[in-house]
């Protein structure tokens, strides 16, 4: 029988490894042609992955927990048809690795000679804690001791320490910034450590302890440690800007008044505002072509497509960007199908890793929750990011050939923040205007 290797795919342009979540099937179990082997994570979404070809499950090179960078072999599967290609060390050699003796039966010569050679290296670790090979690696190489690795706080899989943690206990080291008998992080920091072998799953919120009488210490659960590092790398990356404009959206109010039962009944879906907002980006992202750029160094990459991110929140207080690739190819329809059925799936984790990546702009919609503006962070490498606040009746002045009136129009903000590294006040702020054009402007006989 011939020998496939199932390695890790790539989830996205920025995407360098993925957490193994949970694996589906265990050696020796049938595999049908596209059917899912193993859950895995990255900073933006949960994902399977599916066999390439139809076979056995012969070995797992990894455990639940590992990070596993982008075409790392994940486990080899034996089928009648196929090719064989050796395992790299150079691929899978990195990657933390699990260190139970079935995995490690199952792991490339050159994989287990050196998980050997690095523990001969370095005192055994203390029952209960397990440290992967590139962690031990890292450790020998810097010198840092067995106690040193029992003191450290892991951020990963029940606490684990990881390939990051280490790396930076070793610069904040070279730094004097860290001593090296500290009392082991476990005794002192219990949010890090499991409650108890049936825990929650990392995706949510879990209350682990009780500090004084009115205080809590809840952890954070992995998704929100990604947002909590994304933001603070966009914040660190570009030049944070935001307008304001204020748009009556009377006209498109009464349109979907009118319409929406129509509209459900001719297509199946509900009309909200949101692919009202995303048609009217769209429309400006073509008038105003250089909002839809990224920054390379000191080059802008134009993008030609037009792909709209639409930020949704999650059930557990997350949040998510599906997106809507090549929004300007769909009419308000299918517009309004493509959005249903990314916020619904959006909902229940079964988004696909392309559904969430190659955005070139975002919409936020702050006013779902009854804010009327808000100063939205861009997602990189996107340079804006627009969010639309609460539609709120008010009284306001109405400008007619007879003359100004006051009347009640229903009106909403839109902020737009920019990067102002490349994109100027003029820019940033024309384009607002225009988005909140096309709302005003919008023609109450417009067909369905």
């Amino acid at each position: 029988m011939a020998k496939v290797e199932l390695l890790m795919p790539k989830m996205g342009e920025s995407i360098m490894e993925a957490t193994i979540l949970k694996w589906l099937k265990k050696p020796g179990d049938t595999i049908a042609l596209d059917e899912a082997v193993l859950e895995i994570a990255t900073d933006k979404v949960d994902s399977e992955v599916p066999s390439p070809v139809a076979g056995v499950l012969a070995a797992l090179m990894f455990e639940e927990g590992a990070v596993v960078p982008v075409g790392g072999i994940l486990a080899v599967i034996e089928t009648e048809a196929g090719t064989t290609v050796s395992p790299s060390p150079a691929v899978a050699a990195p990657a933390p690795q699990a260190a139970s003796a079935p995995v490690a039966a199952a792991m490339p010569a050159e994989t287990a000679n050196l998980s050997a050679a690095i523990t001969t290296k370095i005192e055994s670790p203390a029952a209960g804690r397990f440290y992967s090979p590139l962690v031990l690696n890292i450790a020998n190489q810097e010198g840092v001791s067995m106690q040193e690795l029992e003191n450290l706080p892991g951020t990963g899989n029940e606490g684990r320490v990881t390939k990051k943690d280490i790396l930076q206990y070793v610069a904040d080291k070279k730094a004097g910034k860290t001593t090296a008998n500290a009392a082991p992080a476990v005794a002192t920091a219990p949010a890090t450590a499991p409650v108890s072998s049936g825990a929650a799953p990392a995706a949510s919120v879990t209350p682990v302890a009780s500090v004084g009488g009115n205080m809590e210490i809840i952890e954070m659960d992995r998704m929100r440690r990604m947002i909590a590092d994304n933001m603070i790398a966009s914040k660190r990356t570009s030049a944070h800007v935001t307008s304001f404009v204020e748009a009556d959206m009377t006209n498109v109010v009464m349109w979907r008044d009118k319409v929406k039962k129509e509209f459900e009944q001719r297509y199946g879906e509900k009309l909200t505002f949101t692919p009202i907002f995303i048609e009217a980006a769209v429309k400006a992202i073509q008038d105003f072509p250089m909002i839809n750029v990224s920054v390379d160094g000191t080059n802008l990459i134009v993008k030609k497509d037009i792909n709209i991110g639409m930020a949704a929140a999650l059930p557990s207080g997350n949040l998510i960007v599906p997106v809507i690739h090549n929004a300007d190819q769909y009419n308000l329809a299918g517009l309004a199908k493509r959005v249903n059925d990314l916020a619904n799936r959006a909902r229940i984790n079964k988004l696909k890793p392309d559904e969430i990546q190659g955005g070139t702009y975002t919409i936020s919609n702050v006013g779902s929750f009854g804010n009327v503006m808000g100063t939205p962070i861009i997602p990189q490498p996107q340079v804006a990011i627009m969010a639309v606040g609460a539609i709120r009746k008010k009284p306001a002045v109405i400008e007619t050939e007879s003359g100004d009136l006051i009347g009640i129009r229903s009106m909403m903000f839109l902020s737009h923040s920019y990067d102002h590294r490349v994109v100027d006040g003029a820019l940033g702020g024309m384009f607002v205007r225009r988005m909140a054009d096309y709302l005003e402007q919008w023609d109450m006989n417009r067909p369905i």
